[in-house]
């Protein structure tokens, strides 16, 4: 009996499971822990037979990864030396995704991701999109701070075009974020870049879609004339100016759009069924735009 639970992994042994050992937790915690979760099948045994083997007091914290079954002897063994048998994960950040996206996309990667705790300390528009390598158990603090890091260093690149532009970074972040939804081309994005900002200097409401689906979600097609009318300071048909901060987390290419708008007189833009943009001065240039090219 004893050299079968020993040898042998437990049945219901949980493969692909991470087992978290916390710091300072004394091996009959751990112990404990690992019966409970099915990776050793009687935690007293387990006590004894890490003992044996080596010093209990060194137990190191972190998740543990048991990708296949192991017997009692091999995971005291691994627990003594530190073995988590992880390693990074590869995740992929997409350009425009807010904060609410991006809680997602790590609480499906990452083992025990505290959902609540990121969003409520994250700032929408400064993490930066990009592919991490992030560990199993990573805190909060580690994963925003790697965030913050990256932020700073993809932002540094084009530092001299966001001083010459005279706009606040939050400004600009604000302004990159739509322009985001609104196009994906450079040229595209300066060229709105300038009639947005050209809206604003006139004081005319931006008038853009792009912020319906952060604050009612809501694409343009499913808009209703009520919903133009939705109570909200992100609503740019109801309030002049930009928007109180970012509405997603924009990439280089629409922050350096921001910070270097195509100079127009154009104050009126449309795209086309074929992803195309139209440009006017006039509202009467702008409805003929409409009926030329969606109607």
């Amino acid at each position: 009996m004893i050299f079968v639970v020993l040898f042998s992994a437990p049945i219901g042994y949980p493969t692909g499971a991470y087992v978290r050992v916390d710091d300072g937790a004394p091996l009959r915690v751990v112990a404990k822990v690992f019966e409970e979760r099915g990776v050793v099948g009687n935690a007293r045994m387990f006590e004894a037979v890490t003992r044996v083997l080596g010093n209990d007091r060194n137990i190191q914290a972190g998740y543990y990864f048991f990708s296949r079954e192991e017997n009692m002897i091999w995971v005291a063994m691994r627990l003594l030396a530190g073995d988590f048998e992880t390693s990074a994960i590869r995740i992929t950040i997409p350009e425009g995704t807010s904060i609410n996206g991006i809680s997602k996309i790590l609480l499906q990667k990452l083992p025990e991701f505290n959902n609540r705790e990121f969003m409520s300390r994250a700032q929408e528009g400064y993490l930066f999109p990009d592919t991490y390598f992030f560990r199993p158990g990573e805190s909060t603090d580690a994963i925003l701070s790697v965030f913050d890091n990256t932020f700073h260093s993809k932002i540094s690149k084009i530092q001299k075009q966001i001083t010459a532009s005279g706009r606040t970074l939050d400004e600009l972040l604000t302004m990159a974020s739509i322009l985001e939804k609104e196009a994906s081309k450079t040229k595209d994005r300066q060229q709105i870049a300038g009639v947005l900002w050209q809206r604003i200097k006139i004081g005319m409401p931006l008038q853009v879609d792009a912020v319906f689906p952060y604050i009612m979600g809501k694409n343009t097609f499913e808009l209703t004339r009520e919903d133009l009318q939705f109570d909200s300071p992100y609503n740019t048909y109801t309030n002049k100016g930009l928007p109180p901060g970012p509405i997603n987390n924009p990439g280089l290419d629409s922050i350096l759009a921001a910070a270097t708008p195509t100079k127009t007189k154009y104050i009126y833009f449309l795209s086309d069924k074929q992803g195309n943009f139209h440009y006017a001065v006039t509202y009467a240039q702008h409805l003929a735009n409409k009926k030329k090219y969606i109607d």
